[in-house]
C-alpha cells in the first residue's frame, strides 16, 4: 500500500529534516569535542561533557529515533518497499546500528559528564581520557551516517528475491 502523494510528502520533509539534522547535530556534537580535545581550560572541558551530553540526550538522540521511525515509514509507505532493494536494506541495518550504538554510548557520555560536573579544578584527568574515543566515536558515526546518505540518494541498484518476485507478480498478465 502506497501512501497518497501529499502525505507522502509530508512524511518525506519530516524524513529529511530529521536526517539532516542528525548529521548536522554529530557536526556540533565533534565542534564540542575538538573545542575539549584543544583547550587547557579545564572549565571548558567540563562545559564540553556537559554540553555533549545535552546535545546527545536532547538533539541527536530524539533527530536518530525520528529518522529510523520516518524511514520505516517512508519505506514501507512507497513503491521501494521495505524489502525489495537492497540499499533499502542496508541504510536501514546501518540506521539501526547507529541508533543502537548511540544509544549505548550515551550512558559513557553521561558518566564522563557526571565526572565533568562533579570534578573540582585540579580533577580533570578522567573526563579529559575519555575525549579520543569520544572522537572516533563521532568521527565514526558521522562517516556511517554519510554512507547512508549517498545510499539514499543514489539507490544503487539490485532487488532483493522479494523484491523480483513483488515486481514480477505485478508485471503478470492473467491467462484469460
Amino acid at each position: 500500500m502506497t501512501m497518497p502523494p501529499p502525505l507522502r510528502k509530508f512524511a518525506l520533509i519530516i524524513h529529511l529534516t530529521s536526517s539532516v539534522g542528525w548529521i548536522g547535530a554529530v557536526i556540533a556534537y565533534l565542534a564540542l569535542v575538538v573545542a575539549a580535545m584543544t583547550s587547557q581550560d579545564a572549565q571548558t572541558l567540563r562545559a564540553a561533557w556537559i554540553a555533549m551530553k545535552l546535545t546527545g540526550w536532547y538533539v541527536i538522540f530524539p533527530l536518530a529515533l525520528a529518522a529510523l521511525l520516518t524511514g520505516l515509514v517512508m519505506s514501507l509507505g512507497t513503491p521501494w518497499g521495505l524489502f525489495r532493494h537492497y540499499w533499502v536494506l542496508f541504510s536501514l541495518a546501518l540506521t539501526i546500528v547507529a541508533f543502537v550504538v548511540l544509544l549505548q554510548h550515551m550512558q559513557t557520555v553521561s558518566f564522563f559528564a557526571g565526572l565533568a560536573a562533579e570534578a573540582n579544578s585540579a580533577d580533570v584527568a578522567a573526563p579529559q581520557g575519555g575525549l579520543p574515543g569520544e572522537l572516533l566515536h563521532a568521527g565514526v558515526g558521522m562517516l556511517l551516517l554519510l554512507v547512508i546518505q549517498v545510499l539514499n540518494v543514489y539507490k544503487p541498484r539490485g532487488m532483493t528475491p522479494y523484491g523480483w518476485r513483488k515486481q514480477y507478480e505485478q508485471h503478470k498478465v492473467p491467462l484469460s
